[in-house]
């Protein structure tokens, strides 16, 4: 079978034959060889050297590696070789035989090198997006659907490279036939036997082009708060404020309610409650809460207010609303607010706060 042949090369590779019958014979076929691979490295540095005269262009790429440098060399070689196998060297068996293995070989470093290309077209894509700052939301769209379009992709490169192998085989590929006369059957029986997988599948790509959650989003999920760490076909990854990871099935998201703290943006807002006696000083905290908030870079200027939204049995309960950039900063800023408050009318106004119930009795 003969892939990737062309004849400007043939041609070439005829004259460099033609011109080693000065040489000892066992030698002239290794001569061509040789030159093969050094033609496959030679044209694997230009190409090399061009990418990365393009990623010096765009300052987003600079800190990325040429990935698809070692798939290029090994495509390159398996193919000059194996062309260079078929004009130097007579057909026998050991030739067939390093013929058949050179183009699974040649099979794999293409399925390789295509998916090192998708790679790096997603880098390109997502370095436009990278730049925009003002943005970052747009960028975690299309960090998510970009992403699971590349694993969708690369699945298909390395089944249509496996499939190309298998058909290269004589006996695998009148097998074939018999397989695709009953490919009804079989797929009604793949259908039942991974409907839970497909499931999983077809809602990764639900959750990816209809924005429901993106990567970075802030949720909250069985009880626990998180950011979206990675999202794919089959599972989404939840880092949790702990450092715990929660991996959840894409099917989740899809048919359950969940909290999405950033889904239109990262603005969000809290608050901070306080039970105290009624003779609190409720003027004296507002006028505090007012000089905290100015006083960090936790809040976002846009909401900070303190109301007295309950009073019973002797209890009245302060309310203080307030508003952050993110979920990040508004878990700081509460608890900022709330220790400040807290040691200020312990230490000045002792008495607003309530004495602890004693249970049980005295001792």
């Amino acid at each position: 079978m003969q892939i990737l042949t062309n004849p400007a090369l043939d041609d070439a590779l005829n004259g460099v034959v033609e011109n080693t019958n000065g040489l000892p014979e066992f030698i002239r076929p290794w001569i061509v060889v040789a030159i093969g691979l050094v033609a496959a490295l030679l044209i694997t540095v230009v190409l090399t050297f061009l990418f990365s005269r393009f990623r010096r262009r765009m300052p987003a790429l600079a800190g990325t590696g040429i990935r698809g440098r070692t798939p290029i060399l090994l495509t390159l070689a398996f193919a000059f070789t194996k062309i260079s196998m078929t004009l130097a060297f007579k057909p026998s068996q050991w030739t067939d035989l390093w013929q058949f293995l050179l183009l699974l070989a040649l099979f794999a470093s293409i399925a390789w090198l295509l998916i090192a290309l998708i790679g790096t077209i997603e880098e390109v894509i997502l370095a436009k997006y990278r730049t925009d700052g003002r943005n970052p939301r747009r960028l975690s769209k299309i960090q998510t659907q970009i992403g699971l379009l590349r694993r969708v992709a690369t699945a298909l490169i390395i089944t249509l490279a496996v499939s190309g192998a298998l058909l290269t085989i004589p006996e695998v590929r009148a097998l074939g036939a018999g397989i695709l006369a009953s490919a009804g059957l079989i797929s009604v029986v793949a259908a039942l036997a991974v409907q839970s997988s497909l499931a999983n599948i077809f809602a990764g790509l639900q959750i990816a082009f209809t924005d429901a959650i993106r990567v970075n989003d802030t949720v909250v999920v069985e009880g626990e708060r998180g950011n979206i760490e990675e999202i794919t076909l089959t599972y989404v990854v939840i880092l949790l404020l702990d450092g715990r990871r929660l991996i959840v099935p894409s099917t989740y998201f899809t048919a359950t309610p969940f909290e999405n703290w950033s889904r239109r943006n990262t603005d969000i807002m809290g608050y901070v409650f306080l039970d105290l006696n009624w003779n609190a000083p409720v003027e004296h905290l507002r006028t505090r809460t007012e000089q905290l908030l100015s006083a960090t870079d936790l809040w976002d200027g846009r909401v900070g207010t303190l109301n007295v939204t309950d009073a019973v049995g002797g209890i009245m309960k302060i309310t203080i609303m307030v508003t952050a950039r993110n979920a990040g900063d508004l878990w700081d800023l509460r608890n900022f607010i709330r220790e400040h408050l807290v040691a200020e009318l312990g230490r000045d106004y002792p008495e607003a706060l309530p004495e602890p119930l004693l249970r049980g009795g005295s001792s």
